[in-house]
């Protein structure tokens, strides 16, 4: 079965077609101001209105408010939701609810026991994206997106529902990372940019490819 590939943090049409031209499967649009890849409800809508029909569309919110959510779910009307904050389970079941969207909730790792809190989302989830926990010693380190991985092998050999793995993944390492974790979806955002919240159309499409070619 071919890994489905998500890319995320995109704002402008150019890296959107890119993605969507590559074959990417997800698309990912962030609200988060502190974000180099925030952007606004209007952009957002234009991009997903751009994307529909030819991926799934994502909208990453970190500990949003019922505003701000209501507001996504009626001006972009993305496919489904990313908590990427410390939204609870009862939360993320409130987010489905208001929204009429399945919510991915990203779960930050360092070591076993992040994995274990995982379960916790099983039932109101409808998917769990493994991500990294940044640094403590990283100043002003972002929800996700901070281009640093965990150890893969945290997730090696489990039985687990299906899940998304993202942190520190690149062109070079993703195929890697499928094989050790068995991830049936992938998500970039940093490895695929020139710099912070610029992404670059060649990387794009080197990670899909390699990503598609790993299983």
């Amino acid at each position: 079965m071919t890994v489905e590939v998500k890319i995320c943090g995109l704002s402008t049409p150019e890296s959107l077609d890119a993605a969507l031209d590559a074959g990417a499967d997800f698309v990912g649009f962030v609200f988060f101001p502190k974000s180099p890849r925030n952007v606004t409800l209007e952009q957002a809508a234009t991009l997903a209105a751009r994307a529909r029909g030819r991926a799934k569309v994502v909208t990453l919110v970190v500990d949003a408010d019922d505003a701000l959510l209501s507001a996504i779910a009626a001006q972009v009307r993305p496919d489904l939701i990313q908590a990427h904050g410390s939204e609870t389970p009862a939360r993320i079941a409130e987010i489905t609810r208001l929204t009429g969207k399945p919510v991915i909730k990203a779960i930050r790792v360092k070591d076993d026991a992040d994995i274990a809190a995982a379960a916790q989302f099983s039932t109101v989830a409808s998917l769990i994206l493994y991500d990294a926990k940044a640094p403590e010693t990283l100043g002003n380190a972002l929800p996700g997106g901070n281009g640093h991985a965990f150890d893969w092998g945290l997730l090696e050999g489990g039985k687990r529902p299906a899940f998304m793995l993202a942190g520190g993944l690149t062109p070079e390492n993703v195929a890697e990372a499928i094989r050790v974790t068995g991830a049936p979806v992938v998500d970039v955002s940093s490895g695929v940019e020139s710099a912070p919240g610029v992404k670059d159309i060649g990387l794009i499409r080197k990670f899909i490819e390699a990503a598609k070619a790993a299983r």
